[in-house]
């Protein structure tokens, strides 16, 4: 799947054109933005200024940068529905490292048409964020300041066809995905292995939301073609006024090669904790662990592989319902020596404190 900047004028082009349909057709057209400037001091002190390399968001330390910036125009109409957003920032240079050329800067490209006239059933084409996990690429969105181990490495970001429907009462959302990869625009060389994803979201009340998501599929060329299986589950529970908590759980296992009924597998448990007590402020608590010792989504060449604690608290005070300010103190420790500082000394642990101005308009 090759973007150019043709194509992406003749979306630009097709999301104007769907304004001037009929008057008997109720269509709405929203442009809008995000911008999250941050600066992040990691006590390592990297001297190339990145954060350890299982980090792609708010991965640069010392310096004041931009973790994500966008444009996006939205259209909406009765039967038909359309997404544009191009961005920039040290996100979208980390986790669109792998795209060609101008795929390195859309958020977001999509079209769907509803597929029945009495509910709400959908299928949508194109590039999306992705269907697993409870956090995204856009920090006002999530409690954190910073993304959790387990969102960090697995996908922000897919591309294909998603059929997806929700229920009349709300309280169900159910979708099948085929998918170009895993986290990928454009297909690996060689590969040419569907992958398939699924999402069913269940609400039985305003205080809980249940999730489960599942990838069946490969990211390598089909001659070493290896089977990667992977879910999802997360649960956010309002406990009251004041306090809420969300958990969540991935596990993934891989074939070790081609063929091959052993398969290597990781896994990653989150707990965070928010208290909002009014006002401006809220506080949150995160509590993580993540095991990949054989290295299929974090290598680190070590004994033990990759198996690392990690804890962090963030205050936020929301300047104006647009405008949310964050410090952020987080840090991790793993089982063998991963990290390096400035002197090129080995150790367990790493410490960093983020501050960002998240602005949305």
């Amino acid at each position: 799947m090759k973007l150019r900047f043709f194509e992406i004028t003749t979306l630009i082009y097709f999301i104007f054109a769907l304004q001037t349909q009929a008057q008997s057709d109720s269509t709405l057209l929203l442009f809008s933005g995000y911008a999250e400037p941050y600066y992040a001091y990691d006590f390592g002190q990297p001297d190339n200024h990145n954060r350890p390399g299982f980090i792609y968001s708010h991965n640069r330390s010392n310096e004041v940068n931009l973790n994500l910036g966008y444009l996006k125009a939205g259209y909406s109409a009765s039967n038909v529905r359309a997404n544009l957003a191009l961005a920039t920032g040290t996100y979208m240079n980390a986790n669109l490292a792998a795209e060609p050329g101008v795929l390195r800067n859309i958020f977001e490209a999509n079209a769907g048409v509803k597929l029945s006239k009495n509910s709400e059933t959908w299928l949508d084409a194109g590039i999306f964020g992705s269907h697993i996990g409870f956090e995204s690429a856009i920090g006002k969105d999530c409690w954190t300041l910073t993304r959790s181990l387990m969102a960090e490495n697995s996908p922000y970001y897919e591309s294909g066809v998603k059929l997806s429907h929700t229920t009349a009462d709300g309280q169900w959302f159910l979708s099948a995905l085929l998918l170009n990869g895993w986290q990928r625009i454009q297909r690996v060389d060689g590969n040419n292995t569907p992958a398939f994803g699924t999402q069913i979201t269940f609400k039985p009340s305003a205080n809980v939301t249940l999730n489960s998501s599942s990838f069946i599929g490969s990211d390598k060329p089909d001659d070493v073609r290896q089977m990667r299986y992977f879910h999802n589950f997360y649960g956010i529970f309002q406990l009251n006024e004041k306090w809420a908590a969300t958990l969540g759980f991935d596990i993934g296992a891989e074939q070790v090669s081609k063929g091959d009924s052993e398969k290597n597998t990781w896994y990653s448990p989150v707990l965070l904790l928010k208290y909002a007590p009014g006002g401006k402020w809220s506080v949150t608590g995160r509590a993580e662990y993540y095991s990949d010792e054989n290295g299929v989504i974090i290598a680190t060449g070590t004994p033990n592989g990759f198996k690392t604690l990690g804890f962090s608290m963030n205050v936020d005070c929301a300047i104006r319902p647009n405008v949310l300010w964050r410090i952020e103190g987080r840090g991790f420790s793993s089982e063998d020596d991963i990290f390096t500082d400035n002197n090129g000394n080995d150790n367990n642990g790493n410490f960093a404190l983020t501050t960002a101005l998240a602005v949305s308009f």
